[in-house]
C-alpha cells in the first residue's frame, strides 16, 4: 500500500455513522476536517494553553501545556496514521480533543475533583471532554455542544466506568460489548502516552529537577545521550538533551509503526467491524512496550514524586476541593449559567465549571472568594 493510501480497515473519508444533530455537509472539507475545524476553534480547546502538563503555567514560559501537548499527539499520530493508511484527519480531530475535559493542574486537579465529587458519580476526564463536545460548548444556534461526528466522539472516549457507559448510548456501547474502537482511536491514546512521556523527559531536564547525569542509563534515551554526546561532544547540554529526545520520539514512532503494521497484517482486517472485534492492534512490541514503561516508572519516582513538584500539587488540591465545597454550600456564588444549570444538578454544574478552569482563572476564584483583599 502507498503511503498517503487509505486501507480497508481504516475509517472512510465520508462515511460516519453520523452527528447527534442532522447537518447538510460542508463544501470543500470532509466530516473530520469538520470536526478537526470545530475542536480547534472552541474555548475549551483555546483554554488549554493555560492548564498545566506538569509545571503550572506561571513556572515558566518554555514549559509544555495541555494544549502544546495535544498539539504533539496530534503530529506522532498524524504521521503514524499516514504510514498505517488510516485517516489522518480521524486520528488528528482525536488526538486535538482528547484533553479538552481537563481539569486545571493536570492530574492533581482531576484527582481533587474526583474525590469532590466522588458522591455524585466521580468525575472522569475523557468523560469530561465528551460532556465537552456534547454539551458545553455554546457556538451553535441549532445545538449545544460540537455536534462531531460519532468516531470522534468515540475516540475521545478513551477510557468509561461500565455504569457510565451504560448511560451514553451508542458511543460507550464498546464498553459494554467489549469490543475495541477504530484503529484511530487506537493510535491517538498511544500517541498521547508516547508524547507525554518523552516530553516530559524535556521539561524535568529544563526545569533542572531531573537531572541529566542521572539518565544516562535510562533505556532508549540514555542510549541517545550517549550516541550524541559520542556524535557532537561540542554541542551544548541544551541541544544535546533536544537532538536525543528527538532521536528517542523517534524510535518510538518507529517501533509502533512497525509493529501496529505487523499486527494488523497478522489480523488481516476486511472492515472497521474486523477492528472491533479484533485484540488491540496498534501497540509497541513486547520489549519497547517495556522501555517505555520503564521511562514512565522513572518519570514518576524522579519527576512526578519531586518535592517541588509535590508541594505545587498539594496546593492545586486545596484549591480545587476548598472551590467544590464553596460552591456547594452556597451555588449562589457561581455564575449565573451555572447557576441556572445548578437547579437541576449542583454538583456536575459545580464540577462542569471548575473543570472548565484554567490554572490563573482557579486561583484567581479562589482569592476572589477566601481572601478579603485579592490581589
Amino acid at each position: 500500500m502507498a503511503k498517503g493510501e487509505m486501507s480497508a480497515y481504516a475509517v472512510p473519508v465520508d462515511a460516519t455513522s453520523g452527528r447527534c444533530f442532522k447537518e447538510e455537509t460542508a463544501s470543500g472539507r470532509t466530516e473530520f476536517q469538520r470536526d478537526r475545524d470545530r475542536i480547534i476553534h472552541s474555548t475549551a480547546f483555546r483554554r488549554l494553553e493555560y492548564k498545566t502538563q506538569v509545571f503550572v503555567n506561571h513556572e515558566g514560559d518554555h514549559f509544555r501545556t495541555r494544549l502544546t501537548h495535544s498539539l504533539e499527539v496530534a503530529q506522532i499520530a498524524r504521521s503514524v496514521a499516514a504510514n498505517l493508511g488510516l485517516n489522518v484527519d480521524l486520528v488528528e480531530a482525536i488526538s486535538l480533543a482528547h484533553d479538552l475535559g481537563h481539569t486545571p493542574f493536570g492530574h492533581s486537579g482531576q484527582d481533587a475533583l474526583n474525590e469532590s465529587m466522588a458522591a455524585y458519580g466521580g468525575f472522569e476526564h475523557n468523560l469530561q471532554s465528551l460532556r465537552v463536545v456534547d454539551h458545553l460548548e455554546l457556538r451553535y444556534a441549532q445545538f449545544d455542544g460540537l455536534n462531531l461526528c460519532f468516531e470522534t466522539r468515540e475516540g475521545i472516549l478513551k477510557h468509561c466506568a461500565l455504569k457510565n457507559a451504560q448511560e451514553l448510548g451508542d458511543v460507550g456501547r464498546r464498553f459494554i460489548d467489549n469490543q475495541r474502537p477504530s484503529l484511530e482511536a487506537q493510535l491517538a491514546n498511544v500517541a498521547d502516552g508516547l508524547a507525554y512521556n518523552n516530553h516530559d523527559i524535556d521539561d524535568g531536564l529544563r526545569s533542572g529537577l531531573l537531572q541529566i547525569e542521572d539518565m544516562i542509563n535510562l533505556p532508549i534515551f540514555g542510549q541517545h545521550l550517549r550516541d550524541v554526546a559520542k556524535e557532537y561532544p561540542s554541542i551544548g547540554v541544551h541541544r544535546r538533551i533536544s537532538e536525543s529526545i528527538r532521536r528517542t520520539v523517534n524510535s518510538f514512532v518507529v517501533d509502533l509503526t512497525n509493529e501496529s503494521d505487523r499486527l494488523i497484517n497478522e489480523a488481516s482486517p476486511s472492515s472497521l467491524q474486523d477492528v472491533r472485534e479484533s485484540c488491540e492492534l496498534i501497540r509497541f512490541s513486547e520489549a519497547m512496550e517495556g522501555k517505555h514503561r520503564e521511562l514512565q516508572e522513572y518519570l514518576h519516582k524522579h519527576l512526578y514524586r519531586h518535592y517541588k513538584v509535590q508541594r505545587m500539587a498539594d496546593k492545586a488540591k486545596r484549591v480545587v476541593r476548598n472551590l467544590f465545597k464553596a460552591f456547594e454550600d452556597d451555588p449562589g456564588l457561581l455564575p449565573t449559567r451555572y447557576q441556572v444549570q445548578a437547579r437541576a444538578d449542583t454538583p456536575r454544574a459545580i464540577s462542569d465549571y471548575i473543570a472548565g478552569m484554567t490554572d490563573r482563572y482557579a486561583m484567581k476564584e479562589y482569592r476572589q472568594i477566601f481572601l478579603i483583599d485579592p490581589v
